[in-house]
Protein backbone atom coordinates (compact mmCIF):
# COMPACT_ATOMS: atom_id res chain seq x y z
CA UNK A 1 0.00 0.00 0.00
CA UNK A 2 1.47 3.66 -0.41
CA UNK A 3 2.82 5.26 1.87
CA UNK A 4 0.39 8.53 0.96
CA UNK A 5 -2.67 5.99 0.52
CA UNK A 6 -1.42 5.06 3.83
CA UNK A 7 -1.75 8.49 5.18
CA UNK A 8 -5.01 8.65 4.28
CA UNK A 9 -7.02 5.76 6.33
CA UNK A 10 -4.36 6.01 9.48
CA UNK A 11 -5.52 8.02 12.77
CA UNK A 12 -3.61 11.29 12.88
CA UNK A 13 -2.34 10.84 16.62
CA UNK A 14 -2.72 8.23 19.12
CA UNK A 15 -4.36 9.36 22.38
CA UNK A 16 -2.23 9.75 25.15
CA UNK A 17 -4.42 10.97 27.67
CA UNK A 18 -7.73 9.80 29.50
CA UNK A 19 -10.09 12.20 28.14
CA UNK A 20 -8.27 11.79 24.47
CA UNK A 21 -9.01 8.00 24.68
CA UNK A 22 -12.58 8.15 26.10
CA UNK A 23 -13.07 11.01 22.72
CA UNK A 24 -11.43 8.09 20.82
CA UNK A 25 -13.67 5.37 21.99
CA UNK A 26 -16.52 7.13 21.80
CA UNK A 27 -16.19 7.84 18.23
CA UNK A 28 -15.69 4.30 17.38
CA UNK A 29 -18.61 3.13 19.06
CA UNK A 30 -20.61 6.22 17.41
CA UNK A 31 -19.25 4.99 14.24
CA UNK A 32 -20.80 1.64 14.73
CA UNK A 33 -24.02 2.84 14.91
CA UNK A 34 -23.88 5.29 12.40
CA UNK A 35 -23.17 2.33 10.13
CA UNK A 36 -25.63 0.02 11.45
CA UNK A 37 -28.38 2.25 11.37
CA UNK A 38 -27.25 4.23 8.19
CA UNK A 39 -25.46 1.48 6.25
CA UNK A 40 -22.27 2.06 4.21
CA UNK A 41 -23.71 5.16 1.59
CA UNK A 42 -24.72 7.32 4.24
CA UNK A 43 -21.79 6.83 6.65
CA UNK A 44 -19.92 10.82 7.00
CA UNK A 45 -17.81 11.86 9.58
CA UNK A 46 -20.35 14.99 10.09
CA UNK A 47 -23.05 12.01 11.04
CA UNK A 48 -20.37 10.10 13.69
CA UNK A 49 -19.61 13.25 15.58
CA UNK A 50 -23.35 14.10 15.78
CA UNK A 51 -23.97 10.47 17.23
CA UNK A 52 -20.74 10.68 19.19
CA UNK A 53 -22.06 14.18 20.90
CA UNK A 54 -18.29 15.48 20.19
CA UNK A 55 -17.57 18.51 17.56
CA UNK A 56 -16.30 17.25 14.28
CA UNK A 57 -13.07 19.82 14.78
CA UNK A 58 -12.29 17.10 17.56
CA UNK A 59 -13.25 13.93 15.57
CA UNK A 60 -10.66 15.32 13.02
CA UNK A 61 -7.71 15.71 15.60
CA UNK A 62 -7.44 11.50 15.88
CA UNK A 63 -9.28 10.85 11.95
CA UNK A 64 -8.62 12.88 9.27
CA UNK A 65 -11.95 11.87 7.25
CA UNK A 66 -14.04 9.00 7.09
CA UNK A 67 -11.80 5.90 6.01
CA UNK A 68 -9.38 6.46 8.14
CA UNK A 69 -12.41 5.79 11.06
CA UNK A 70 -13.61 2.78 8.83
CA UNK A 71 -9.93 1.43 8.41
CA UNK A 72 -9.68 1.61 12.26
CA UNK A 73 -12.94 -0.52 13.00
CA UNK A 74 -11.81 -2.72 10.20
CA UNK A 75 -8.18 -2.99 11.93
CA UNK A 76 -9.69 -3.65 15.53
CA UNK A 77 -11.53 -6.62 14.24
CA UNK A 78 -8.92 -8.17 12.90
CA UNK A 79 -6.97 -7.97 15.94
CA UNK A 80 -9.99 -9.02 17.70
CA UNK A 81 -10.72 -12.23 15.53
CA UNK A 82 -6.97 -13.05 15.51
CA UNK A 83 -6.61 -12.51 19.09
CA UNK A 84 -9.57 -15.00 19.85
CA UNK A 85 -8.09 -17.54 17.63
CA UNK A 86 -4.98 -17.11 19.14
CA UNK A 87 -6.50 -17.48 22.72
CA UNK A 88 -8.58 -20.49 22.26
CA UNK A 89 -6.02 -22.80 19.93
CA UNK A 90 -2.55 -21.91 21.99
CA UNK A 91 -4.32 -23.08 24.94
CA UNK A 92 -2.62 -26.45 26.25
CA UNK A 93 -4.25 -26.63 28.73
CA UNK A 94 -7.31 -28.43 26.59
CA UNK A 95 -6.80 -30.95 24.23
CA UNK A 96 -7.05 -30.16 21.15
CA UNK A 97 -10.42 -31.42 19.91
CA UNK A 98 -12.01 -29.03 22.68
CA UNK A 99 -10.10 -26.49 21.69
CA UNK A 100 -11.34 -26.66 18.16
CA UNK A 101 -14.86 -27.24 19.45
CA UNK A 102 -14.48 -24.24 21.28
CA UNK A 103 -13.33 -21.82 18.45
CA UNK A 104 -15.70 -22.54 16.44
CA UNK A 105 -18.75 -22.15 18.77
CA UNK A 106 -16.53 -18.52 19.54
CA UNK A 107 -16.05 -18.12 16.33
CA UNK A 108 -19.97 -18.36 14.66
CA UNK A 109 -20.89 -16.48 17.72
CA UNK A 110 -18.61 -13.65 16.64
CA UNK A 111 -20.35 -13.51 12.99
CA UNK A 112 -23.22 -13.16 14.00
CA UNK A 113 -22.95 -10.82 16.71
CA UNK A 114 -21.11 -8.85 14.39
CA UNK A 115 -22.93 -9.10 11.02
CA UNK A 116 -24.23 -5.69 10.41
CA UNK A 117 -20.99 -4.40 11.59
CA UNK A 118 -19.30 -6.68 9.15
CA UNK A 119 -21.80 -5.80 5.93
CA UNK A 120 -22.22 -2.14 6.55
CA UNK A 121 -17.94 -2.28 6.36
CA UNK A 122 -17.91 -4.46 3.00
CA UNK A 123 -19.97 -1.63 1.46
CA UNK A 124 -18.47 1.57 3.15
CA UNK A 125 -14.78 0.74 3.08
CA UNK A 126 -12.12 -0.63 0.28
CA UNK A 127 -10.60 -3.98 0.86
CA UNK A 128 -7.75 -2.73 3.28
CA UNK A 129 -5.58 -6.54 3.15
CA UNK A 130 -2.44 -5.02 1.72
CA UNK A 131 -2.16 -3.07 5.35
CA UNK A 132 0.58 -3.71 7.66
CA UNK A 133 -2.45 -4.11 10.60
CA UNK A 134 -3.97 -7.06 7.98
CA UNK A 135 -1.11 -9.26 6.99
CA UNK A 136 0.07 -8.84 10.82
CA UNK A 137 -3.44 -10.53 11.91
CA UNK A 138 -2.82 -12.70 9.07
CA UNK A 139 0.63 -14.00 10.55
CA UNK A 140 -1.04 -14.69 14.15
CA UNK A 141 -3.71 -16.42 12.92
CA UNK A 142 -1.28 -18.44 10.97
CA UNK A 143 1.11 -19.14 13.94
CA UNK A 144 -1.97 -20.41 16.21
CA UNK A 145 -3.67 -22.75 13.76
CA UNK A 146 0.24 -24.13 13.00
CA UNK A 147 0.71 -24.62 16.57
CA UNK A 148 -3.09 -26.30 16.73
CA UNK A 149 -2.27 -28.69 14.04
CA UNK A 150 1.25 -29.48 15.37
CA UNK A 151 -1.22 -30.84 18.55
CA UNK A 152 -3.57 -32.70 16.89
CA UNK A 153 -1.80 -34.25 14.35
CA UNK A 154 1.26 -34.77 16.04
CA UNK A 155 2.18 -37.55 13.87
CA UNK A 156 1.04 -36.54 10.34
CA UNK A 157 3.24 -34.73 7.92
CA UNK A 158 3.79 -31.08 7.89
CA UNK A 159 1.96 -31.16 4.41
CA UNK A 160 -0.96 -32.57 5.77
CA UNK A 161 -1.12 -30.91 8.51
CA UNK A 162 -1.05 -27.28 6.23
CA UNK A 163 -3.74 -28.78 4.20
CA UNK A 164 -6.03 -29.63 6.97
CA UNK A 165 -5.40 -26.02 8.86
CA UNK A 166 -6.46 -24.38 6.00
CA UNK A 167 -9.37 -26.51 4.70
CA UNK A 168 -10.60 -25.57 8.06
CA UNK A 169 -9.77 -22.13 8.29
CA UNK A 170 -10.99 -21.49 5.20
CA UNK A 171 -14.40 -23.24 5.79
CA UNK A 172 -14.77 -21.60 9.12
CA UNK A 173 -14.35 -18.39 7.53
CA UNK A 174 -16.61 -19.18 4.75
CA UNK A 175 -19.78 -20.85 6.24
CA UNK A 176 -19.66 -18.44 9.33
CA UNK A 177 -19.96 -15.75 7.45
CA UNK A 178 -22.54 -17.20 4.84
CA UNK A 179 -24.52 -18.67 8.43
CA UNK A 180 -24.50 -14.89 9.62
CA UNK A 181 -26.31 -13.35 7.03
CA UNK A 182 -29.72 -14.00 8.48
CA UNK A 183 -30.65 -13.37 11.69
CA UNK A 184 -30.80 -16.08 13.89
CA UNK A 185 -31.42 -17.45 16.93
CA UNK A 186 -29.05 -18.17 20.21
CA UNK A 187 -30.54 -22.03 19.60
CA UNK A 188 -29.67 -21.68 15.97
CA UNK A 189 -26.19 -20.37 16.59
CA UNK A 190 -25.31 -22.96 19.05
CA UNK A 191 -26.53 -25.72 17.30
CA UNK A 192 -24.96 -24.68 13.95
CA UNK A 193 -21.71 -24.51 15.56
CA UNK A 194 -21.94 -27.74 17.66
CA UNK A 195 -22.52 -29.47 14.44
CA UNK A 196 -19.91 -27.77 12.68
CA UNK A 197 -17.41 -28.59 14.96
CA UNK A 198 -18.57 -32.15 14.85
CA UNK A 199 -17.27 -32.62 10.85
CA UNK A 200 -13.87 -30.79 11.97
CA UNK A 201 -13.31 -32.67 14.53
CA UNK A 202 -14.53 -35.83 12.31
CA UNK A 203 -11.87 -34.92 10.01
CA UNK A 204 -9.20 -34.41 12.32
CA UNK A 205 -10.04 -38.06 13.82
CA UNK A 206 -9.99 -39.59 10.45
CA UNK A 207 -5.97 -38.18 9.83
Amino acid sequence: MPDRQKARISSRRRPKQARSADLVSAVLEAAVQVLVKEGGKRFTTARVAERAGVSIGSLYQYFPNKASILFRLQSDEWRQTSALMCTILEDAQRPPLERLRNLVHAFIRSECDEAAVRRALEEAAPLYHESPEAKEAQVAAERSVDIFMRAALPDASDATRARAGELIKTTLSTVGKAFSETPRTLAEIEAYAEALADMFCAYLRSL
